[in-house]
């Protein structure tokens, strides 16, 4: 695949960008991230074949460094909070909270080592962004065929059980101060990410899943309203969607 069409066009966006009106700016930036994305991908699916040869874990480390570069691009920085309670050694359950298609930014810059993600199958036929996917090791989910994704998710489910591994909540920072689609601001900001405690699963059964679930998103919503300074009464945003990822 030739690479020189995407840098050229990314370095033209760059060019045109302090001309452009705010509403264009936006689209433009927009833009650059997917040519980014796109672009990083090829390069970095031939690293990792050339390190790793295939499909593995272990490859998630080389796409993490290539992703984390793209904060200095956008003028992005991060505060990240409570990061040594990743540093665990046993299997955990990691969750955090959606925003935007920046939110693979701040994944990345939290990730522990060989952790696997889940994403829908639709991005495995994204070109060079599927093979990456594929190659750092994410489990592809078919939402289409409910019993596919169902046997993934109880694969997950069983083994948080049957190990009574804990769950991580990673809250990020409402990006809403530099990204708004609505107002189509995009700008240089601070994400700050904060690592909550570990919440335990021993002893827990199926039937407990609801309560557990509860105490994550309360959590989690309470954390995010005050990393990021909003009100929490009528008129606030709405609060964090979990994402998992094992």
């Amino acid at each position: 695949m030739e690479l020189w069409p995407w840098l050229t066009a990314a370095l033209l966006l760059l060019v045109l960008l302090p001309t452009l009106s705010r509403s264009a700016r936006f689209y433009a930036k927009i833009g650059l991230y997917c040519v980014l994305c796109f672009t990083v991908a090829a390069v970095a699916s031939v690293v990792c074949l050339l390190r790793h040869g295939g499909r593995t874990v272990e490859n998630m480390s080389i796409i993490s460094w290539f992703i984390r570069s793209f904060k200095y691009l956008y003028g992005l920085r991060f505060e990240v909070k409570g990061r040594q309670k990743l540093a665990v050694d046993r299997p955990c359950v990691i969750i955090s909270n959606h925003q935007s298609i920046l939110d693979m930014m701040g994944l990345m810059e939290v990730l522990p080592d060989r952790c696997v993600q889940i994403a829908k199958r639709e991005l495995l036929f994204l070109g060079p962004v599927g093979l990456i996917m594929y190659l750092g090791g994410v489990l592809f989910i078919d939402r289409q065929r409910s019993r596919t994704a169902m046997t993934v998710i109880s694969d997950v489910g069983k083994r948080m059980v049957r190990e009574k591994v804990p769950i991580i909540p990673v809250v990020y920072s409402s990006f809403s101060s530099f990204y708004n689609y609505k107002t189509k601001l995009f700008t240089s900001g601070t994400i700050k990410v904060e690592v909550l405690d570990a919440i335990p699963t021993t002893g827990l059964t199926i039937a407990d899943v609801p309560e557990l679930l509860d105490t994550c998103q309360q959590a989690m919503r309470a954390t995010f309203f005050h990393v990021s300074q909003l009100p929490r009464e009528n008129g606030a945003p709405a609060g964090p969607d979990a994402q998992a990822s094992q």
